[in-house]
């Protein structure tokens, strides 16, 4: 998916938040569904234990006497009244039986109890409805349990009423109905507060935990993206996890190797050009003795073109491994540079656009642009296009040539090592096939790169991006 985070980090922290949120919310329907399970198992026994004591109270009683307390007591949320016959119709659901179980537990000496009803009836106001049994306004008259104008608005409310009727010992029926007190509808916000801060201090927590065991992988994949650029880039701090620390020593093993084999080849090199480039020029000087002839002028172009070999060969090898150090260098003056060569040569070259000072090796990009210009001149028609693209962290120098164009699949193979296109293997109508292989070594040891592609109507145009 499109929104998901890339980064290792992003992942971490997004699966730690919706793991902590999904807990949470879990944890807080948990706690207020006890809590409401709480709350009407605590309103159950006090509505029980209430009705067994006014049984226990009014049974002791002689009539008159409780006649008199009936009538007192005979008050919202508790309607009782003596003149309700004994009901046939009881209730036998589990709940008026579970009702009946908790009160019969409370009295002292059995009696004769039974559930009419156990149902939620609407509080209402005004004359216009149908009045309850238990009054002309509702359980509480005008007002709700609590004092307050019922249903906290126009929405009205719907309270448990328990109707229950009891036999006393005399025979007299007690019928009572009670509204059962209703739940607190406050939200917990202490607990739901220390869910949240608790939440809030783990996700603070996991998340400094989480980027600092990935911090040392983003410095490895930086260093990993640096190592082409910069052999000589510092090692790695190996430190962190055990993982992290591990792969940090073997990135730095590799580093040490990588520069131990370059420094190896270089020196190679060096005895390689020291050790042909002798016995060449020994051939010379002994030609210098024998009479002009043409077999003399042959084997001096045989020398020339071995000693040419050689140094394109070396050349290509030094590339991407050039010792020379990095400054700041203005490409305008540069390109001015060469196309002044090459139209000294008797081409014509036009140059497009501007760039800012960039850090680069002088003279190791010469050599690589001094080869796309070249092969522009040669095989393009004689007339060059480059335009310079300064753009947000890096720039683009595209050079043009009106020739007849690379195929689509010869274009990354033509960068390889003595590959040409041209036909014939003579050296004055091609070279030696590596011009653009050292220009792509030379752009990627910069830390980018040089691409081919056909230039609007007709001819190659090699791209050269450099990274600022």
């Amino acid at each position: 998916m499109r929104w998901l985070p890339k980064s290792l980090f992003g992942q971490i922290v997004l699966a730690l938040m919706t793991g902590l949120l999904v807990a949470n919310i879990l944890g807080a329907w948990l706690m207020l569904d006890d809590r409401a399970r709480f709350g009407e198992r605590l309103r159950g026994e006090y509505t029980a234990q209430r009705i067994a004591g006014l049984i226990v109270l009014l049974d002791g009683m002689t009539p008159e006497e409780r006649a008199r307390v009936v009538r007192a007591l005979d008050v919202p949320p508790l309607r009782l009244t003596l003149n309700e016959p004994w009901q046939t119709s009881a209730d036998d659901s589990p709940d008026a039986a579970d009702f009946t179980h908790r009160v019969a537990d409370q009295l002292e000496q059995p009696v004769a109890l039974q559930v009419l009803s156990i149902r939620r009836a609407p509080l209402r106001t005004g004359a216009a409805q149908s009045a309850p049994p238990y009054g002309p306004r509702g359980p509480y008259g005008q007002h709700g349990p609590y004092g307050g104008p019922h249903g906290g608005g126009n929405s009205p409310r719907y309270p448990l009423v328990v109707s229950a009727q009891a036999r006393l010992a005399d025979g007299a029926v007690l019928t009572f109905r009670h509204v059962l007190p209703e739940p607190a509808r406050d939200w917990p916000l202490s607990a739901l507060g220390l869910l949240a801060l608790l939440a809030t201090v783990v996700t603070l927590l996991s998340g400094w935990a989480v980027r600092r065991l990935t911090r040392p992988l983003t410095s490895l994949a930086n260093a990993a993206d640096g190592l082409a650029r910069n052999l000589n880039q510092p090692p790695l701090p190996e430190t962190g996890p055990q993982e992290v620390a591990r792969a940090a020593r073997s990135f730095n093993a590799m580093q040490r190797s990588l520069k131990s084999y370059l420094e190896t080849r270089a020196q190679t090199l060096a005895g390689v050009s020291h050790d042909l480039r002798l016995p060449l020029t020994r051939l010379r000087l002994r030609l210098e003795q024998l009479p002009e002839d043409q077999t003399r002028a042959a084997m001096q172009r045989d020398i020339e073109e071995m000693d040419n070999m050689v140094g394109g060969a070396l050349d290509y090898l030094r590339a991407g491994n050039d010792t020379e150090q990095a400054v700041k260098l203005n490409l305008v003056a540069l390109l001015e540079g060469l196309a002044e060569d090459a139209e000294a040569a008797g081409a014509k070259v036009w140059l497009h656009g501007t760039a800012s000072p960039i850090m680069a090796r002088p003279q190791a990009l010469r050599r690589c642009l001094a080869n796309l210009i070249d092969n522009a001149c040669r095989y393009g028609g004689g007339t060059v296009d480059i335009t310079l693209d300064d753009r947000a962290g890096a720039v683009d120098i595209r050079i043009e040539d009106r020739g007849p164009g690379i195929p689509a699949e010869q274009r990354e193979r033509i960068f390889e090592p003595y590959v040409r296109l041209e036909a014939s293997r003579a050296r004055h109508t091609g070279g030696a096939g590596l011009g653009l292989a050292i220009a792509r070594a030379v752009a990627r040891a910069h830390g980018g790169d040089v691409t081919l592609a056909p230039r609007e109507g007709g001819g190659t145009a090699a791209i050269v991006t450099l990274p600022r």
